[in-house]
């Protein structure tokens, strides 16, 4: 990180990602989600002839990155936009195939640790508006979502996205709080949370707006969406013999790379490296907890590209 940056971040699981995602010293490689640029400055720096394509399609996130990746300016291309178009994205920056790419999942510690960025309900940042967009150019905000949407549709957000107990009740808190007046900050969401929640069980399993924050922040960012069409743009991106790497940290992403990964291998589209995901040890989630619930699965391709692809 830039020493001036005043972002922290630590990567996760960094000697496993390496060790699944590199396979050719000199190769081209894609980081779909550079964030502040840590997986690929540790390959880079370990690799002197390999080069990365490193995409975000947040410019606070490419900017950081860009300085952090300074003294490997000869060998990195940085480009902003969402992973699901990486194939284009690639192809514009002269990319027809890569030897490996890394989806790293979730919401990032720049993200987190900006409480004007409204992805978080802990103190300082309450008074932040309620954003969560990852993409800051995005037309729609979580604000605009909780004040517009109806009861039923944010109610089923967040039960398939948060996997929320309290989803019905919290969202008729959420419209009759709107009734009143607009929800606009962190604090506005956490407060109707809190109400709705039963007392006796926000005692238990952490904040109770947790779920609920995770839930807005995926239908926000559509992140499984963009999940599924980014794993699909990987693949045709993945050069044979390539390896497409990608860190979970929910069990909704999970489950969706679990199942695709075995789809394509049942396909012929290629293998599961890994028969079980690997997770980081208990020495790494006592140092970051914030990798405490990663999963690393792997999948690599077979066969030739197929006709248009490049070569």
């Amino acid at each position: 990180m830039a020493a001036d940056s005043g972002a922290t971040h630590i990567s996760v699981m960094p000697e496993e990602v390496l060790g699944q995602w590199i396979t050719d010293p000199a190769g081209v490689y894609v980081d779909a989600t550079v964030g502040l640029g840590g997986h690929s400055a540790l390959a880079l720096s370990r690799y002197p002839h390999l080069r990365v394509l490193g995409l975000d399609q947040d410019p606070e996130a490419l900017a950081l990155a860009r300085e952090r990746l300074a003294a490997f300016a000869d060998r990195v291309t940085l480009v902003q936009g969402n992973f699901r178009e990486m194939d284009r994205l690639a192809a514009g920056a002269g990319v027809a195939a890569a030897a490996g790419i890394l989806l790293d999942l979730g919401v990032s510690s720049l993200q987190l640790d900006r409480p004007e960025r409204g992805f978080s309900y802990q103190e300082p940042a309450l008074e932040a508006p309620l954003d969560m967009r990852m993409d800051p150019s995005a037309p729609v905000d979580a604000a605009t979502l909780l004040n517009t949407a109806p009861e039923a549709e944010i109610a089923r957000v967040l039960w398939a996205y948060g996997e929320e107990r309290w989803a019905r009740r919290i969202a008729a808190f959420v419209a009759e709080a709107r009734r009143r007046r607009p929800l606009r900050t962190a604090g506005d969401l956490v407060a109707v949370v809190k109400a709705a929640v039963p007392a006796g069980a926000r005692r238990h399993g952490g904040h109770p707006a947790r779920r609920t924050f995770q839930a807005l922040r995926i239908w926000v960012n559509d992140e499984l969406g963009a999940l599924a069409g980014g794993l699909e743009a990987g693949w045709q991106l993945l050069a044979p013999g390539g390896h497409l790497v990608v860190l979970t940290f929910h069990s909704l992403e999970d489950r969706l790379v679990k199942h695709t990964f075995r789809e394509w291998a049942a396909a012929g589209r290629g293998s599961v490296l890994l028969r079980r995901p690997l997770t980081p040890g208990p020495e790494e989630v006592a140092a970051n907890r914030r990798a405490r619930s990663a999963k690393l699965r792997a999948f690599v391709r077979t066969g030739a590209l197929d006709q248009g692809e490049g070569t």
